[in-house]
């Protein structure tokens, strides 16, 4: 049996000839193929790792990307986090302020709520009071009937400055130039609007008001109303003059209820801002009543008068 082989090299120097046992040749062959093994495999598993490196890129540059916009949401989430915040602060001091000029209101209207009541509840309360306040404004007199500018004369005796004798003096006369605007203080019907010579007020209006009340507006220059005429809170009704026993041009000014005099001063300052002093001020109008008998009645739209 022939377990050689000659292996046969040509190269300058001339031919050389090896022989080699068969077993090496084997041996030579089965390296060869597992270096080509290795190599394949090799390859293979660069190829491979090159996917996965590329795989493992697409895949960073992806969580990458989802983390930046993550920190983006975030940051918007902060700033909405952030300006939730300051909306509070707002709405917190504008609760703080509200709570406050309820508390002004509510010691304008006589209210005096504990400290633990809900707010939502002071405001409930505090809307119905003022409902029942602003039905009472209109329809009882209150206000000046004409751009205060003072007191000439007050409600009560006096010394007459044309008949020249001490008598007792029903109204208030007002300062005021000629042809002054005179303004209904409440809604009434016009009881009377003319000359009314009897009396001395010369030219005069009488407004018949709600729950009793009237007023009368005299020593006019102009009535510009009719008798039995409705007129409205704030109405013009006429013009200050000088006519009847007057010595110049001003305006007297009457409050009657149930056909008595009553000092009309009070009146006057009446308003919204000292709702309140009326009723310690004035006796002999039976308040209590009086707005019980209104509780019923609501003005949608009150008309505010001169102050």
């Amino acid at each position: 049996m022939n377990n050689h082989f000659t292996v046969t090299i040509h190269d300058d120097n001339g031919v050389k000839q090896y022989n080699l046992h068969h077993f090496v040749k084997q041996a030579i062959m089965y390296a060869l193929l597992f270096l080509g093994v290795v190599a394949l495999i090799s390859v293979g598993t660069i190829l491979y790792l090159n996917d996965e490196v590329d795989a493992i890129e697409v895949k960073r540059l992806s969580e990458q990307d989802n983390f930046i916009k993550l920190q983006n949401k975030n940051e918007e989430l902060n700033g909405n986090i952030l300006n939730s915040q300051n909306m509070l602060e707002d709405k917190k001091r504008e609760l703080d302020k509200m709570s406050e000029s309820l508390s002004e209101i509510e010691t304008m209207i006589g209210l005096s709520p504990s400290e633990e009541m809900p707010l939502q509840k002071r405001v409930d309360l505090a809307k119905l009071s003022s409902k029942d306040m602003m039905t009472l404004l209109q329809f009882v007199p209150n206000g000046s009937p004409i751009e205060y500018k003072g007191i000439t004369s007050k409600f009560g005796y006096r010394h007459h400055p044309k008949l020249d004798r001490r008598e007792f003096h029903r109204g208030t006369d007002m300062k005021a130039k000629m042809k002054t605007p005179v303004y209904a203080t409440a809604d009434a019907l016009v009881e009377y609007a003319g000359m009314h010579k009897k009396s001395g007020y010369g030219r005069l209006v009488i407004l018949q008001h709600n729950y009793g009340f009237k007023t009368l507006y005299g020593h006019l220059n102009k009535v510009v109303i009719k008798s039995g005429r409705f007129v409205k809170k704030g109405d013009l009704i006429a013009y200050t003059g000088n006519t009847g026993l007057s010595s110049g041009p001003h305006l007297h000014y009457e409050v009657r209820f149930k056909t008595r005099p009553i000092n009309p001063f009070w009146f006057i300052k009446w308003n919204a801002k000292n709702y309140n002093a009326i009723f310690k001020k004035e006796k002999k109008v039976p308040w209590q009543s009086l707005i019980t008998a209104m509780s019923h009645i609501k003005v949608v739209k009150p008309i505010r008068t001169q102050q």
